[in-house]
């Protein structure tokens, strides 16, 4: 069972989802790749979890860098769990490129797990199916000559959540 809310934002409402006290979603409504809701979501606002996010999110939006105080538990294959997690590694106000996390995760053990899928294709592939938004900066990840490229909930709230990290566009 999934427990969501929906929270509002300042660049729009995003619905959360949790579960076993793991944040598992967050995505901006309608945005590409947005999940089809099952009987097994339950729409719980009260869950503690989702406090914790609200608040989280009222700080990041406020342009602080907070790091959270709960679990990410993103649903996805090994492939896109390695992307994700090499994410999580670019430092607030800075940014990276879908090539660079190509070359990265060729330099990981294991890396036969990645197989053909290393390339700066397949990791925009694994980049834009991120299912927690902004918590994963999956917004850090810019083209190769530093472009914006794609951005599952909109260019727009890509380049907002970039300016409000202080990264000059």
């Amino acid at each position: 069972m999934f427990y969501t809310t929906t929270l509002k934002t300042p660049l729009g409402p995003i619905t959360a989802a949790a579960e076993n006290e793991s944040l598992t979603g967050v995505w901006f409504i309608k945005q590409k790749y947005y999940p089809c809701q099952t009987p097994e979501w339950v729409e719980q606002p009260d869950y503690p979890l989702f406090k914790s996010l609200d608040a989280w999110l009222g700080d990041y939006f406020s342009g602080k860098n907070p790091k959270p105080d709960f679990k990410l538990d993103p649903r996805g294959t090994v492939f896109q769990k390695r992307v994700w997690k090499l994410l999580l590694k670019i430092p607030y106000g800075k940014t990276s490129s879908y090539g660079a996390i190509a070359k990265a995760l060729a330099c990981l053990p294991n890396r036969q797990v990645a197989g053909k899928g290393s390339s700066a294709r397949a990791v925009g592939g694994a980049v834009g199916h991120n299912p927690i938004s902004i918590l994963i900066p999956c917004h850090r990840v810019l083209g190769a000559s530093g472009n914006i490229t794609g951005y599952a909930g909109g260019i727009d709230k890509k380049m907002a959540l970039l300016r409000l990290e202080g990264i000059a566009l």
